[in-house]
């Protein structure tokens, strides 16, 4: 095992109102996730000394000066969607050094009707700004828009080399809203097929308006503490057992290969910290900003091979009932996700450990994996949780 592997323990987590919150800034969702994290952990603000946070724009300073929170350690890693569960690597990292004890990881985005975060922005990537590093020579350059048109050509490239499919991407989206279904939380949850998934508008091929995210206002929160103090609070501890962070570039034109992503890198190290096996872990929680995403990161994790990501998902195999239960909560495809989506997968994960899911509980879960992912397939980070 690891140098992190039971350092460190996730006591508590908690996501603000989700879809559209009229009237609620970025900082007021932060501040509501931190509130409920803090009572599901039985913990108050005066025992955090440790503050991680991410955004599109703003400073870690306005957090902590909102949330009226003065840290002995404090990390902004920014690099996208991943960035939460790198936090709670470094977290873990932070504590086993003895630089803190009790650290609260948080975010809040407001993206329903453009709002986005209503907080200053510099100049560089924003409004007059221009273009930095890579994006500079690619990206709008040539046609690139948002997300979405970036991420189809990892799908159309994955189709070409291996043969995938529409209609296996498909089976990712309605998988996930099954399991969206069975979560009182999540905002879509009405029935989808793989026809209903072919028919939708086509966004940027071969991406269809059900194989993309959904675009949310919310918050979230996760509290990791000491062993000591982990042991001693009103939930079971949801233990971190291993770690592994990677980023490859930022511009997807200088990505190394587009259909391989950091998660290689930052899973295999999660897996040696953890001194565990692919067959150890009971369900994934992985970023789905797309469903080409998903089956990206199952096939880099080294759940399938390179190029079977198409077939492993095949037959609902992920979904309610199957053998393989991925983003139990509705993913960002149909839960939520506001931008960010990586600490939410912290947060079903701890759920599911704690046997907290109901209707969507997996069975004898005892260890999980989130994986978040961030930029254009830039950026992965993984954690590895287990229960006692």
């Amino acid at each position: 095992m690891g140098s992190l592997t039971r350092k460190a323990a996730i006591v508590g987590v908690a996501e603000s109102d989700i879809g559209s919150t009229p009237g609620k800034s970025p900082m007021e969702l932060m501040a509501q996730a931190a509130k409920r994290a803090l009572d599901d952990a039985g913990l108050k603000k005066e025992d955090i000394d440790g503050l991680c946070w991410a955004a599109f724009g703003g400073s870690i300073l306005d957090v902590g000066e909102y949330l009226q929170i003065m840290p002995k350690w404090c990390d902004s890693t920014q690099y996208g969607g991943s960035s939460f569960d790198a936090h709670v690597g470094h977290a873990a990292a932070a504590i086993a050094a003895g630089l803190c004890e009790t650290v609260l990881v948080v975010m809040g985005t407001t993206n329903v009707a453009g709002r986005e975060l209503n907080v200053p922005r510099g100049g560089g990537g924003g409004a007059g700004g221009g273009e930095r590093g890579g994006a500079a020579f690619s990206g709008r350059v040539y046609g690139l828009g948002g997300p979405v048109t970036n991420y189809s050509m990892a799908a159309t490239r994955h189709m070409h080399l291996y043969g995938t499919t529409s209609e296996q991407l498909a089976e990712i989206a309605v998988a996930t809203r099954k399991w969206a279904m069975l979560n009182p939380k999540a905002l879509m949850r009405k029935p989808i097929t793989v026809q209903d998934v072919l028919n939708s508008p086509m966004i940027s091929y071969p991406l269809h308006l059900l194989d993309c995210c959904l675009i949310t206002d919310a918050g979230g929160a996760v509290i990791v503490t000491t062993p000591e103090r982990a042991r001693n609070l009103k939930k079971k501890p949801v233990w971190i057992l291993g770690f592994g962070e990677h980023f490859t570039h930022n511009a997807i034109t200088y990505m190394p290969d587009i259909t391989v992503t950091p998660a290689v890198e930052s899973g295999n190290a999660a897996f040696k910290m953890a001194g565990l096996t692919r067959k150890d872990i009971d369900f994934v929680q992985t970023y789905d900003s797309f469903t080409i995403t998903t089956l990206l990161a199952l096939e880099d994790l080294g759940f399938c091979k390179k190029g079977e990501g198409g077939a492993f998902f095949a037959n609902q195999r992920t979904a309610p009932g199957g053998d393989f239960p991925v983003n139990t909560s509705g993913g960002g495809l149909s839960y939520t996700h506001p931008g960010m989506f990586g600490i939410f997968l912290l947060i079903e994960a701890a759920r599911q450990l704690r046997g907290e899911c109901g209707e969507r509980q997996v069975e004898d879960a005892k260890v999980g994996i989130a994986n978040g992912m961030g930029g254009l397939l830039s950026s992965a980070a993984t954690v590895i949780l287990g229960r006692d």
